[in-house]
């Protein structure tokens, strides 16, 4: 009998030890299913935002660390409050939730500075609720993707009742990660703007092409331009800044096209404000590019100065530069007893192998 009962409990102990190397091992494998990684917040450009930056492995990937950032108002990360954020130091607790997934996030806050770990927790639903949309289910990567990038299943509805065809689960990430939100497609709609492409959306958020330049483009009096229209302007630095700068300094009722060829050769408020101090005052624009065009810099014009050539004409000053007659060719021809050369007989000095 006693050994039937000891034998009894080496069974008992091999049956918990079994268990418990079970129970660890589902653990592990569930652990590295998962999103693990590294959260960190700091203030952002926007007062009412915070710039929330995220570095994360999965573990069935093992592809290394990958990054994300996004700003955010502080009401959507539950269980923090703005005293915890500020305190002098304090440990925190709180989640990020979205439509497609949670993260759970503890760590540290001292004077509106936070960082510490987080661990991600799909939501099996969403999964659900794109099914009845008529979506294949997202993988598990595609579904954390979109909870960083917060497609929510509001952005999809926007989508599919603003006439966009049906997309695949790799497009709304690709959207998703692009930054394009709902916010975005909402405010194109109100500004009259049906962009029925997804790749077109997704060129206008990479181009900036913003709701916000459109609408100061509007009150420029631009009017309803074209999408191409539009990330060709963003393409060539033709801001809203930029139109003002031109505008301050005299240049007034200029095409798009015109600003954007004014900009592509590399005329700028700098160079016209330069240009105006040395004594040029507010010269055509076309003249203003062909001075750029031939590099007849600020720096030129002022080196010839210091040499006592003064309000010499553009076209004159061209033909100098276009010949290499600078201020150091000139000094040159000067030690070599050129001493007072005409403009032309130095071009012909220049054109004849003098070099500088």
């Amino acid at each position: 009998m006693k050994a039937k009962h000891v034998s009894a409990l080496s069974l008992l102990g091999a049956f918990a030890v079994l268990s418990l190397v079970g129970w660890f091992t589902a653990s592990r494998a569930s652990a590295q299913d998962s999103f693990t990684g590294q959260w960190m917040i700091e203030p952002s450009d926007r007062t009412d935002r915070l710039h929330l930056s995220l570095t994360y492995t999965s573990g069935r990937s093992g592809r290394g660390h990958n990054t994300s950032g996004f700003t955010i108002t502080p009401d959507r990360l539950q269980g923090l409050s703005q005293t915890q954020i500020m305190s002098a130091g304090s440990r925190v607790q709180f989640q990020l939730v979205r439509d497609a997934g949670t993260l759970n996030c503890e760590g540290w806050f001292k004077e509106g500075k936070g960082s510490g770990h987080f661990v991600y927790a799909a939501n099996s639903r969403f999964a659900a609720e794109l099914g009845l949309r008529g979506y294949q289910a997202p993988t598990e990567a595609q579904q954390f993707s979109m909870t960083l990038s917060d497609v929510s299943l509001a952005f999809i509805d926007e989508l599919k009742a603003q006439g966009y065809e049906r997309l695949s689960v790799d497009q709304l990430v690709r959207m998703g990660e692009h930054g394009v939100s709902l916010e975005y497609i909402r405010d194109l709609k109100a500004l009259d703007y049906t962009v029925e492409s997804v790749d077109l959306l997704i060129r206008m958020v990479d181009h900036g092409v913003t709701s916000r330049l459109i609408r100061e483009l509007y009150a420029m009096g631009f009017g309803k331009l074209p999408v191409g229209t539009l990330i060709r302007t963003v393409d060539h630095g033709v801001t809203p800044g930029f139109i003002n700068e031109l505008k301050a300094a005299g240049y007034t009722d200029l095409s798009l096209d015109q600003m954007t060829r004014v900009v592509d050769h590399g005329v700028n408020a700098k160079f016209i404000k330069e240009v105006e101090t040395l004594g040029y005052g507010r010269p055509p624009l076309e003249q203003l590019v062909r001075m750029q065009d031939h590099g007849v810099t600020a720096k030129f014009i002022n080196e010839l100065q210091q040499l006592g050539y003064q309000g010499l004409p553009i076209e004159q000053l061209v033909r100098m530069q276009d010949h290499g007659v600078t201020a150091a060719f000139i000094k040159k021809a000067r030690s070599l007893g050129h001493t007072d050369a005409s403009i032309d007989e130095l071009i012909r000095l220049a054109d004849h192998g003098l070099k500088n």
